[in-house]
């Protein structure tokens, strides 16, 4: 049986200095999960006075320190070699660990995504720090350097705040969605420092031959997203939320329960324990609003809910509410699209404006 490990407090927090976001990339160009740490990253590193440091494993690693540059690091580190392409967990985790030891970042970020869920874990124990995962907000202590992070727990009953007073680098993990993009930086410098290296053997036992995509869903890219509830009813009423989604060209989200009832595939799911959106539209037919599901949406620009209910939660959160059966509403929605695209309609401005 192995020894429990605990986590190790610093002789000298002072030691500790910058903003770490760890970079995934993907075809040579930063992955979008990863442009929202980027931006978070240097929110804070603002707040604490220090530099937001990028740092990254792989093969070609000059392109992508030059879009880091444009994002606003100003610092890139890299480890590099041909045996690095591939994400692998064990030689990933030790070169980032090796960055982290000999910089000893303030602060780490990463995208909670199955590569940074692999990955923090093991970092964490290798430098015998703690994680704060899944987080949904970010922000400094006042007058300090602490990072205090967020999250939902007790099935998204609560958000606890997290805050690692003692521990090296303040390290956590955040759900992709939950952030806006970095937004570019014309004219930033960045040092960037990018070391060689042979992999060795031991840990190239376990070789990815090929990657095989998954044509998978991915909402937090969509602009403009319709989504269904239980308030339809039955799952035949996703017909009427795809073609409200077809003429606004739009993707169809869902609540967890109609999910979990079978009326639509997981890929569609929005919420806590689905995917986390940003959209310029987002409707909501049918749904209650419970925190599960609007910790996912609430950060989209234009929120529209369809409820027959004007006491229903999901009211609090949109900013507009159309208090009517779906079943009527939809169709007359759908109506007036159409009347647009034809010329016909008699309103001054588009249904689609706002998306």
């Amino acid at each position: 049986m192995r020894e429990l490990i605990n986590c190790v407090v610093p002789e000298n927090l002072d030691e500790y200095r910058d903003v770490f976001v760890y970079i995934e990339h993907s075809d040579g160009h930063i992955k979008k999960s990863t442009l929202e740490m980027l931006g978070e990253g240097k929110k804070l590193a603002k707040k604490t006075d220090e530099k937001l440091v990028g740092v990254a494993v792989g093969e070609e690693l000059t392109p992508i320190a030059k879009e880091a540059e444009e994002y606003g690091c100003d610092i890139f580190l890299g480890t590099e070699s041909p045996d690095l392409k591939d994400f692998a967990s064990v030689p990933y985790t030790n070169y980032l660990a090796e960055m982290i030891e000999d910089y000893k970042p303030n602060i780490f970020l990463m995208s909670g995504t199955r590569e940074g869920r692999d990955l923090v874990s093991r970092i964490a124990i290798r430098v015998m720090t703690g994680v704060a995962a899944d987080c949904i907000e970010l922000d400094i202590v006042e007058n300090t350097k602490i990072l205090s992070a967020w999250r939902p727990s007790f099935g998204d009953k609560t958000i606890d705040q997290i805050l690692c007073r003692k521990h090296r680098p303040q390290t956590i993990t955040s759900r992709p969605g939950s952030y806006k993009v970095a937004e570019k930086q014309p004219g930033n410098k960045c040092d960037i420092k990018i070391k060689k290296v042979t992999v060795p053997e031991a840990m190239k036992k376990r070789k990815i031959l090929s990657f095989r995509p998954k044509d998978r869903l991915d909402l937090t890219s969509a602009k403009k997203i319709v989504s269904g509830g239980l308030g339809l009813g039955k799952p035949e009423g996703f017909e009427l939320i795809r073609n409200l989604a077809d003429e606004l060209n739009a993707e169809v989200g869902a609540s967890r329960p109609v999910v979990d009832l079978g009326w639509i595939p997981y890929e569609h799911q929005v919420g806590q324990t689905g995917q986390t959106v940003r959209a310029k539209l987002y409707i909501a037919a049918g749904i209650s609003g419970k925190i599960q599901h609007t910790v996912g949406m609430i950060n989209s620009e234009n929120i529209v809910s369809i409820n027959n209910d004007p006491e229903a939660e999901i009211a609090k959160v949109s900013d507009y509410f159309i208090k009517a059966d779906l079943y009527d509403a939809i169709p007359k929605i759908i109506e007036e699209v159409q009347k647009y695209k034809n010329g016909k309609a008699v309103v001054g401005e588009s249904p689609e404006k706002a998306a």
